[in-house]
């Protein structure tokens, strides 16, 4: 188990090992045997080793895991994910060609076989870190996550995941947030991105404000974190 103090600081609980980096340890690179059990992908976007979205990452997969479900767990930068388009990735109708990337490929296989998913970051200017917005771009591409006829035409959503968390980290007051900004977020990724390609039901919770956060808070948003991971099981 996590120290809950520990992790609440954001010290890494679970040491992500190479293999849980790059899929879940559980199954073999480019198919996962889950043996009836729930497949969700938790991806992480920070950094900073250490950061307290390290230690939520790490608090959702441990939950997940104890429940029974099997996780792929990405840390997006410890893996060095590409998050940069090539010129041949940048179409919107077609189906997108076979990926020359290997780790984008496995990103891709992947994910059109999730029940679920789980996003982990920090709110940085209104958006998810450059390497969460070069996963969307460069993973959720068409004829793997959607698909178009037209440019103009509505999306058809491929994915199999009902349902994802949204699990993030903010220095902005709610009320700020909303009121000046139009909380970007929110409709970054329950209108623009999932319900795109096929996620119908999208929750998100926002742990706000971290930066001068005091560890009984920290411990909270932790169990907080946890709870919304089970209840994506239920």
């Amino acid at each position: 188990m996590i120290s809950a103090l520990a992790s609440a600081r954001g010290g890494r609980g679970i040491m992500m090992t190479g293999c849980a980096q790059a899929r879940s340890c559980d199954g073999p690179m480019m198919s996962v045997s889950t043996g009836g059990k729930l497949l969700i992908g938790v991806y992480l976007a920070h950094p900073r080793p250490g950061s307290f979205n390290h230690a939520v990452f790490d608090a959702v997969v441990e939950e997940l895991r104890g429940r029974g479900a099997t996780v792929l767990a990405h840390d997006l930068c410890a893996e060095g994910f590409t998050p940069l388009l090539s010129a041949d990735e940048t179409g919107t109708v077609e189906a997108a060609a076979r990926a020359h990337d290997a780790q984008v490929a496995l990103h891709r296989t992947e994910v059109a076989t999730l029940d679920a998913m789980v996003f982990v970051h920090p709110n940085w200017w209104g958006m998810p870190p450059a390497v969460l917005t070069g996963w969307v771009q460069r993973v959720l591409a068409p004829g793997v996550a959607y698909k178009l006829g037209t440019a103009e035409g509505e999306p058809a959503g491929l994915l199999k995941a009902g349902r994802a968390l949204v699990l993030n980290t903010s220095d902005t007051p709610a009320d700020r947030e909303e009121s000046e900004f139009g909380d970007p977020l929110q409709r970054i990724w329950t209108a623009c991105v999932l319900p795109y390609v096929g996620v119908s039901d999208v929750r998100r919770v926002v742990f706000r404000t971290v930066t001068d956060s005091a560890d009984d808070e920290r411990v909270a948003w932790l169990v907080q974190a946890r709870q919304q991971a089970a209840a994506l099981l239920a």
